[in-house]
């Protein structure tokens, strides 16, 4: 918020010096919008409002040319189905539709010189914005993705916990509200992880960093496994009769230990090699059922087990070998993290 205040007056400084506007409202507003996005998105969003502007103030510029203000609602109605239409085979995204919808109609209602100065406005305060988020304040791409992945690790574990404690229950009735944000959070992170490539190419100080970008982002990919195998698990626990209480509960705990304990990890190698010893471990004393719900219950946690192993950056083939031997680690690769 301290940014986009100190760069919204700077805009106004910068328009007033450049076009002797007294009153440059469209470029603090330019800025603002610009940057009051996700922070992986700012530089692109500049862009965006640059974009619809311009396409709104010439389209805006033609309707009032040729039918000036005689027309009235037709003349604003026509301008702005015409920006929009283009916004949307231009870009498509919302910003920028709005962008050229609201420039047209400023066009058309002031006339010639007001859409005119909106673009030299506009250029001024997308450039502040684009040297606030790409050069002075450039965001933290790793951070950016590791943030989000905490956020869902730990919503994961949530939903286990929900899950072994709900034996008997329906869980149409006590998972889909956590359900539902576990899905809202694994949107974030793969959110999170466009953002960070789109940061990684576009920033002069990350560009160098663009191969460790690029193993996080395949390892974030694998969250959606993870995510898939819990939600199994949690709906098997919460299924299950109070019978089945003991083993099957103090693993699938256990198990949401582990997830909470590698969210909250250094993001280094003996760190993550520790959670991948606690979370065989969690697999190798859950024993075999002879019921079948309970058998079936004890092949998902493995199947979480497995998921939580590549997402660590175990391989396929080592994780898969590793829950079946019962065995206690398994060869991490040089994914960073």
């Amino acid at each position: 918020m301290v940014q986009q205040a100190v760069a919204c007056g700077l805009s106004w400084w910068v328009a007033r010096i450049l076009f002797d506007h007294h009153v440059p409202l469209f470029a603090p507003i330019a800025t603002l919008v610009a940057l009051n996005t996700q922070l992986g998105g700012r530089g692109t969003n500049a862009v965006r409002v640059v974009l619809g502007v311009v396409c709104g103030v010439l389209i805006g510029q033609a309707a009032y040319m040729t039918l000036g203000h005689t027309a009235g609602a037709v003349a604003v109605g026509c301008a702005v189905l015409l920006a929009l239409l283009v916004a949307l085979v231009l870009d498509g995204e919302r910003v920028t539709m709005a962008q050229a919808g609201v420039s047209a109609v400023i066009a058309v209602a002031s006339g010639q010189l007001a859409g005119i100065e909106r673009i030299g406005d506009v250029l001024v305060g997308a450039a502040v914005a684009l040297l606030f988020s790409q050069l002075l304040f450039p965001v933290h791409p790793l951070k950016l993705l590791r943030r989000a992945e905490t956020a869902a690790l730990q919503g994961l574990a949530r939903l286990l916990r929900l899950g072994s404690t709900a034996h008997g229950s329906d869980p149409e009735e006590v998972l889909p509200l956590e359900s539902r944000t576990l899905y809202q959070l694994l949107h974030d992170v793969d959110q999170a992880r466009t953002d960070m490539v789109s940061v990684a190419r576009r920033t002069p100080r990350w560009r160098l960093h663009r191969g460790s970008v690029q193993a996080m982002s395949t390892a974030a990919l694998r969250l959606g496994m993870l995510g898939n195998s819990c939600l199994l698990l949690a709906r098997l626990a919460a299924e299950t009769g109070p019978e089945s209480e003991g083993p099957l509960d103090a693993a699938i705990d256990e198990l949401a230990d582990v997830l909470t304990a590698y969210a909250t990890a250094a993001p280094d190698a003996p760190s993550r090699r520790q959670c991948v010893r606690s979370a065989l471990a969690v697999a190798a004393r859950l024993p075999a059922g002879t019921e079948t719900r309970n058998e079936t219950a004890r092949l998902a946690m493995e199947l979480a087990v497995h998921d939580l192993l590549v997402v660590a950056g175990v391989s396929q083939k080592d994780a898969e070998r590793a829950v079946r031997q019962r065995a206690l680690d398994a060869p991490l690769s040089s994914l960073h993290r």
